[in-house]
């Protein structure tokens, strides 16, 4: 059974761009922009790992979204990573309980390799 690995970012053109990539590399992958109601879409699509857009123009904020799965019954144990173009410029993301962050712009290398790290091991 392929790995799932839903995804969550306002910008399109990195989302196809993630899912085309994992999708090559055997993941099953769900994309989405709508961060209101992304715990339903988990619900239905039961994944193996998060990775959600630190800063989501005019919606619900990463760390809002990443303490809401962290503390669901559902999904308080599977891994949550970050993407974010704050992450070089010393932004401090020791508060929020994800356990990886990716640092924008990414290599398509570096993503596979860190969604491997976190759900293949």
């Amino acid at each position: 059974m392929l790995k799932r690995i839903l995804v969550l970012d306002d910008n399109q053109h990195i989302l196809e761009a993630v899912e085309e990539a994992l999708t090559y590399e055997k993941f099953q992958v769900l994309i989405t922009t709508d961060s209101n109601n992304l715990i339903e879409i988990a619900k239905i699509f039961q994944p193996d790992l998060f990775i959600l857009d630190d800063r989501l123009a005019g919606r619900k904020s990463s760390d809002d979204i990443c303490h809401q799965l962290k503390w669901h019954p559902r999904f308080g144990n599977t891994p949550v990573m970050l993407c974010s173009y704050f992450y070089h410029h010393g932004a401090d993301f020791s508060s929020l309980p994800c356990d990886d962050i990716i640092a924008k712009p990414f290599g398509l290398d570096e993503l596979v390799s860190k969604v491997n790290n976190l759900i293949l091991d």
